[in-house]
C-alpha cells in the first residue's frame, strides 16, 4: 500500500487542486484499474481521499460532519464491541455487562462456535444479563453457514442485527437469509466490500437491512458518502465498521446513521479520544477530521518500519 502511494498516487497529486476531491478520486481509481478493486488499492485511495477531505474541512474552518451536511449534529449512537466467552457464569456476566450498559447502548457479540447451540446459549446468557433494553448484535468468526443455521433460533430474533463473514460474494444466500427471518430480524451487509457497487447489489436485491460500509476498505470518504446516501434511498441505516474516530464525524454528517462501532485502536497514536455521553458518541467540535495525532509516536513507528524494511 505504501509503495502504491509513493510510486503511483503521490506523483499524480503534484500540482492538483485539492478542492477537486471527486476528480482526484476517479483519476487515481482509473490509474490503478489493473489492481482495482481490491483491498490494497482501496486502502491507498482512502489515505489520499481522507487527507483531501481533512484539508477541505480545515480550509473552511469546519468540523468534517458540518461540511458533510450536519444531519445529526449532536450525537451518533454507539455500541461496544467485545468478545464474550461461553463460560455460563451469569453472575460475572451481569456484573460486566452492567458496567458496559452504563457507557454503551448495545454490544456486538462474537459467535461461530462449532455447534450452533453453544452460540445460542451464549447469546441467551448475555440477554438475561443485560435485559431487553440493551441491544445485541452478532459478529461471527466463521462463515455464513453458521449464520444461516443460527438465524432461525428464537434468541436470534431478539438481536439488533446478525452479521456475516462472507467476503461480499454470496448475495443469493443473503437474500434467502434476510427474507427468511424478516421482519423480526436484520442482516447487515458485509463490511469487507471494497466498492460501492457491491453495496448497490445488496440493497437492490433486498439482501441486507443494515449497511456496514468501512471508510478505509471502500476507498475513502468520497465513496463512503455515496453508499450512505444510496442506503438512505432504500430506507436502510448505515452502521459503519471500524475506525470509530473517523466514523463518528461521518455518522453525524448523514441522516441515516444509527451506530458507531467502539474499537479504540488509535489510542496509541492520538491525543484525542472519542467523547462518550450516556451511551452516545459525540461529534467532535474541532475542525477537520477531529483527530489529534501524536506525531512523536507516529514518527518513531515510521523509523522502526524503515529499519525493518532495510534489514538493519
Amino acid at each position: 500500500m505504501l509503495a502504491l502511494l509513493h510510486d503511483h498516487f503521490a506523483p499524480r497529486l503534484i500540482g492538483r487542486d485539492p478542492v477537486a476531491v471527486e476528480a482526484i478520486w476517479k483519476d487515481l481509481f482509473f490509474h490503478t484499474h489493473a489492481t482495482a478493486v481490491g483491498a490494497i488499492t482501496s486502502l491507498a485511495l482512502a489515505a489520499v481521499d481522507t487527507a483531501l477531505w481533512d484539508w477541505r474541512a480545515r480550509s473552511l474552518r469546519l468540523p468534517l460532519w458540518q461540511l458533510l451536511g450536519g444531519a445529526q449534529p449532536t450525537r451518533a449512537r454507539l455500541h461496544h464491541r467485545r468478545r464474550l466467552v461461553a463460560s455460563g457464569n451469569r453472575a460475572a456476566g451481569r456484573s460486566d455487562q452492567g458496567r458496559a450498559g452504563r457507557r454503551f447502548r448495545g454490544a456486538k457479540i462474537k459467535v461461530g462456535r462449532p455447534h450452533v447451540s453453544d452460540d445460542v446459549a451464549r447469546l441467551a446468557a448475555v440477554r438475561d444479563a443485560v435485559g431487553s433494553g440493551f441491544e445485541l448484535m452478532t459478529d461471527p468468526t466463521r462463515d455464513s453457514r453458521v449464520t444461516r443455521r443460527g438465524a432461525a433460533q428464537p434468541v436470534s430474533r431478539r438481536l439488533g442485527w446478525h452479521g456475516s463473514k462472507s467476503r461480499c460474494l454470496p448475495r443469493t444466500s443473503r437474500v434467502m437469509l434476510t427474507s427468511r427471518v424478516r421482519p423480526r430480524f436484520r442482516s447487515r451487509s458485509a463490511n469487507r466490500c471494497t466498492t460501492r457497487h457491491s453495496f448497490r447489489e445488496y440493497l437492490a436485491r433486498g439482501a441486507c437491512s443494515i449497511v456496514q460500509a468501512d471508510v478505509a476498505r471502500i476507498g475513502g470518504i468520497t465513496p463512503w458518502l455515496k453508499v450512505a446516501h444510496l442506503a438512505e434511498t432504500f430506507n436502510v441505516p448505515i452502521c459503519p465498521h471500524f475506525l470509530m474516530e473517523l466514523h463518528v464525524g461521518l455518522c453525524a454528517g448523514v441522516p441515516n446513521a444509527r451506530w458507531v462501532e467502539f474499537i479504540p485502536q488509535l489510542d496509541d497514536i492520538t491525543h484525542s479520544r472519542v467523547q462518550i455521553e450516556d451511551g452516545y458518541a459525540l461529534a467532535p467540535s474541532s475542525i477537520g477530521l477531529g483527530i489529534e495525532w501524536n506525531w512523536d509516536v507516529i514518527s518513531q513507528r515510521q523509523k522502526a518500519c524503515l529499519t525493518v524494511s532495510d534489514g538493519s
